[in-house]
């Protein structure tokens, strides 16, 4: 596979080079007719007129355009990063999307979809890719609609239905969603070896075979805009609802010992996002954003392994987060400047056999500088954030400064080939459920416990990108490297014969290398496009008493054809293969074909097929090497074997005319810091 992935890429570059086709060297390395532009932190993408016409929302456009390492699954309205470097943040011109922006996205208005994959300054802890769609926006006229997905071999919905009233300078848009599932074909099977502090060990074989779960959410967007050629204000009220019951009944191999597992969790949390921005001159403009968020939760578990455990919890989360940036589009460069300000309380009270009561304030500071730009053929970016993180509970407090350079650098070496570099310093901030003084049992053998004394810390990263673009191709070759260091590792003690786990910073290590080659290429012009990607991975975890290295490949490839109305797709990854702490996980490989008709204007049909030949798809895999455990975990769901769903959406709109508009909004906070 390593040999193919490496002779494609050669393939594709070596026929691409003999093509000869005629281009235009522009401001950034700009192939006339190219859909991709190379920028300095990632790429901008122009959708096909085939692609928007064919696509019913924002999930099936990113689906057809196959960006690299991202997994988007249209049946789910998901989005994954299929890298363990974090997650993908997705906004519609600078705002943070809702899963309900995405299906309610207006194909007509789209321009470009922006793919950053080295983001940093301004963008939160945790991203590893940012995903920025760019739309005019319209001045008149109103468009109502409802895309209904739902699977036909399981109980799977997601439900939404939009209507947007534009008139003059003013927009009032409304939103509802309502998602769903119960799976009934949950199986779990674990085979532990625990080392007792006698020497000896112990063997345990758990198993679940005919696991419940069920999810109902619930959310309801209600937002006004008014804007004009230099000013927008917006408000966004935003309620979210979440209830997940699940029952399920394991065995215990040793001695046929049965016991069952119920867990239930519900959450409600409204949250207020305003936001304004306003163009002084023709080159200087000011943004800001407040978002305050209310997250009120409960839940009770039960764990009855060798005798009933069980606890309920009750939580209430107040957050605020503010933002201010400057821009000033000077020549040769642009300079923006800007802070950002978060503050929140968590109160979460735990009850029956985990007795405890948790406050714990969190507040940060990040103020940052940066300058962008263009020398002829070199393009750059450089920026210093400086950010302060204060967290207290009870008598434990922490500070925790640190300095963000960042640094990207793109060079044309030909009109068609670039090489670009990036180096940026980041902090990781653990979750807050982690940092909480709660220690939970998760089996008759094993404690969870918080750590109060976890901090921040720093990850440095080297990124290095050459790539070569033309018409009908683009090739990329990628190394990457990851330094993270006094991170944040999982630590597991034995105390007696019971054995806890934790997490803790001392002198870890955490840091990951990669060589990877992207590969888009254009068959059939407009009609038919093929995607394959692949690379090496290498791990290396350091913890305070152990010292794990791990490799592995990871890849996949997909495939688009228009044909006409009909829009046909398929999609395959081997999953994600990687290795944190004392962690080795295998990610379930993927597998989806898609067929999309578009019945007229107005109504359009599909139908996605998900893991075909497949009764019992394996949904998690993961292996613990611990000196003291050793685990073996398979987890597998029926219900996503030859998984059919099918999707309606229908969309009418009249009077619609667009201009541009940028805006930065939707910052809404989702963390309850809860232990579970």
């Amino acid at each position: 596979m390593k040999r193919l992935i490496l002779s494609t890429f050669v393939a594709f570059c070596s026929a691409a080079a003999m093509a000869q086709e005629p281009s235009t060297t522009m401001s950034e390395v700009t192939v006339k007719a190219a859909r991709t532009v190379q920028k300095a932190d990632g790429m901008w993408v122009y959708p096909t007129r085939q692609q928007l016409e064919n696509s019913t929302d924002g999930y099936s456009l990113l689906s057809k355009l196959a960006l690299p390492r991202i997994r988007v699954d249209e049946a789910l309205s998901s989005i994954t990063a299929l890298t363990n470097l974090g997650s993908v943040q997705v906004r519609i011109n600078d705002v943070v999307a809702t899963r309900e922006d995405l299906l309610a996205l207006d194909m007509r208005g789209v321009q470009r979809v922006e793919y950053i994959d080295n983001p940093g300054l301004r963008y939160g802890e945790g991203i590893a890719y940012v995903i920025n769609i760019k739309v005019r926006k319209p001045d008149s006229g109103y468009v109502v609609g409802t895309a209904l997905t739902n699977a036909l071999t399981t109980a799977i919905g997601d439900e939404t239905v939009y209507a947007r009233v534009n008139r003059g300078r003013s927009e009032l848009a409304l939103t509802y969603g309502l998602d769903y599932h119960r799976f009934t074909g949950e199986e779990y099977d674990e085979r532990a070896t625990y080392q007792l502090e006698s020497g000896a060990t112990e063997q345990i074989h758990r198993r679940l075979t005919d696991g419940r779960s069920s999810s109902l959410g619930n959310t309801g967007q209600l937002t006004y805009s008014l804007c004009d050629s230099n000013f927008v204000v917006q408000a966004r009220l935003a309620l979210n609802s979440h209830l997940r019951p699940s029952h399920s009944k394991r065995t215990m191999a040793a001695d046929d010992e049965v016991f069952t597992n119920h867990t239930s969790s519900s959450s409600s949390s409204p949250s207020m996002d305003l936001y304004y921005h306003q163009d002084f001159s023709r080159h200087q403009s000011l943004t800001a954003n407040l978002v305050g968020t209310y997250i009120k939760s409960s839940g009770d578990i039960e764990n009855n392994e060798g005798a009933r455990y069980a606890y309920s919890t009750h939580g209430q989360t107040r957050s605020l987060w503010s933002e201010a940036i400057y821009e000033n589009r000077l020549r040769p460069f642009t300079l923006s400047a800007g802070i950002q300000f978060n503050a929140s309380h968590n109160h979460n009270a735990y009850t029956g056999d985990a007795q405890a009561t948790n406050d714990l304030h969190t507040a940060g500071s990040y103020l940052f500088g940066q300058l962008q730009g263009q020398l002829r053929k070199l393009t750059y970016m450089a920026g210093l954030g400086v950010s302060q993180r204060h967290y207290s509970q009870g008598s434990t407090r922490h500070d925790f400064w640190l300095f963000r350079p960042k640094f990207n650098v793109g060079y044309a070496l030909t009109d068609r080939l670039r090489l670009r570099y990036g180096f940026e310093v980041a902090q990781h901030v653990s979750q807050i459920a982690l940092v909480s003084d709660v220690s939970i049992k998760t089996n008759r053998m094993e404690t969870l416990v918080g750590n109060p004394d976890l901090h921040p810390n720093r990850v440095t990263s080297h990124d290095l990108h050459l790539t070569y673009t033309t018409p009908r191709l683009t090739a990329d070759l990628q190394g990457y490297a990851r330094l993270h260091a006094n991170c944040n590792l999982e630590k597991y003690t034995r105390v007696g014969n019971h054995f806890f786990q934790s997490q803790s910073n001392a002198d870890n290590r955490c840091n990951l290398f990669y060589v990877q080659s992207y590969n888009q290429w254009q068959v059939i012009p407009e009609r038919l496009s093929i995607a394959v990607y692949g690379g090496l991975y290498r791990f290396y975890n350091r913890g305070e008493d152990y010292a794990h290295t791990y490799s592995a490949f990871n890849g996949g490839a997909s495939v688009q054809a228009y044909l006409g109305r009909w829009t046909l797709s398929g999609y395959v990854d081997n999953g994600w293969h990687f290795m944190e702490g004392e962690h080795r996980g295998y990610g379930a490989p993927a597998w989806y074909l898609t067929a999309s008709y578009r019945i007229s204007r107005v109504v359009t049909c599909s139908v996605f097929a998900q893991h075909l030949f497949a009764r019992r798809p394996v949904t998690n895999k993961t292996e613990i090497l611990s000196r003291y455990i050793h685990k073996e975990i398979t987890q597998r769901q029926r219900d996503y074997g030859n998984m059919i769903n099918l999707k309606i959406a229908i969309r009418l709109d009249h009077g619609r005319r667009y201009r541009d508009i940028e805006r930065t909004m939707n910052h809404t906070d989702t963390e309850t810091g809860i232990l579970k």
